[in-house]
């Protein structure tokens, strides 16, 4: 790994610190649902409201490619 991406990791890391200050109860769900609610089946909604009132949705249905997926991201114990 060279210098220019040891600074970009630091920058991302710097960058998840102040996301995880600034919204305290995210990361909590985050952590309950990943060890509470995914499970091939489970369907996972997101909506997001611009600040002008637009609204965006969409789901997926987990299958077992996601759950290989997030079980390997699992154990890289990214947090």
């Amino acid at each position: 790994m060279d210098f220019n991406q040891i600074a970009m990791l630091q920058k991302l890391k710097g960058g998840v610190d102040r996301f995880r200050a600034n919204h305290p109860k995210f990361p909590m769900f985050i952590n309950a649902v990943s060890q509470n609610a995914l499970a091939e089946g489970t369907i996972i909604e997101i909506n997001v409201t611009s600040p002008d009132g637009k609204n965006y949705c969409t789901n997926v249905k987990l299958n077992a490619d996601d759950m290989d997926l997030f079980n390997s991201l699992k154990s890289m114990n990214l947090h």
